[in-house]
């Protein structure tokens, strides 16, 4: 079908993470797009091997640079992003504001550790924290794929299964609304040519905002991920997250937790557990 349209494969970030406090969760889960490494040889690569070559990436607007690593046996690019902008208030166009404006690289971090936690480690590619020409940043693998959501939707493609997609769709609303991502845009959606969605660039997520973003969207959820969501707690996101989010960034994610659990739980009650859950 991709070759139908003759797509140009084209490789971009894919913001991963790893820390030691997941690493068992996160071993079994070699991403798709991993060239049959592991998550833990992805993580002990993109932390060890040697930078050799630099070039700035023309996507994005958070200064992303592509570096290419080698180990000797392994060669593979990389993104690294070091954006840590923090502003009392922050004006965007057509009039609006944010106070409290966050733009950081340590939500990359934090994102792909919370994904691991709920299950959704094969949606989140793989990123370390690691130092390069004095700056501290997220370095992570590249995903190769096919076409972002936006181009997608611009040739209107649909995928062979519906069902499945619509079921990584759902993950997706579910998890943006549960970190507050203020950046889900189309863009940050990748694709592959296994029709996998790859969530990718937390940078501007785990607002202290205690409300969900587009309640209307959770119409259905994973049953894993219920679950995962319930069993969450405040303990396991500080030790999983470490410095990378503060006190208030988790007292925020956790108040939209139990939003968001008891939106679902209400809507089984009202539809039925087999009109909501998959």
């Amino acid at each position: 079908m991709f070759e139908a349209f003759r797509l140009r494969r084209v490789r971009v970030l894919a913001v991963v993470c790893f820390a030691a406090g997941v690493a068992g969760s996160v071993a079994a889960q070699a991403p798709a797009t991993s060239g049959g490494l592991t998550a833990d040889e992805i993580t002990r690569f993109l932390l060890t091997a040697r930078i050799v070559r630099s070039a700035p990436v023309g996507k994005g607007v958070t200064g992303i640079t592509r570096l290419t690593l080698t180990d000797g046996v392994t060669t593979r690019d990389a993104a690294f992003q070091s954006v840590d902008e923090r502003k009392l208030q922050q004006e965007f166009a057509r009039g609006k504001a944010e106070i409290g404006f966050v733009d950081s690289y340590h939500y990359n971090i934090a994102g792909y550790q919370l994904a691991v936690m709920l299950g959704l480690g094969h949606m989140v590619p793989v990123t370390v924290e690691r130092k390069w020409r004095g700056k501290t940043g997220s370095l992570s693998w590249w995903v190769d794929f096919v076409f972002d959501e936006g181009e997608r939707l611009k040739k209107k493609l649909a995928a062979p299964d519906p069902a499945r997609w619509n079921q990584q769709m759902y993950r997706v609303r579910v998890f943006s609304a549960l970190i507050h991502d203020t950046d889900r845009n189309l863009g940050n959606m990748l694709i592959t040519d296994d029709w996998t969605i790859w969530m990718i660039d937390f940078t501007r997520a785990f607002r202290r905002w205690k409300a969900i973003q587009h309640p209307a969207d959770l119409v259905r959820c994973d049953r894993r991920l219920l679950e995962q969501m319930e069993g969450l707690t405040e303990e396991r996101v500080r030790a999983a997250t470490g410095r990378h989010l503060g006190p208030a960034e988790i007292d925020a994610l956790m108040a939209r937790r139990d939003l968001i659990v008891a939106h679902f739980r209400k809507l089984i009650g009202e539809r039925g557990e087999a009109q909501v859950l998959y």
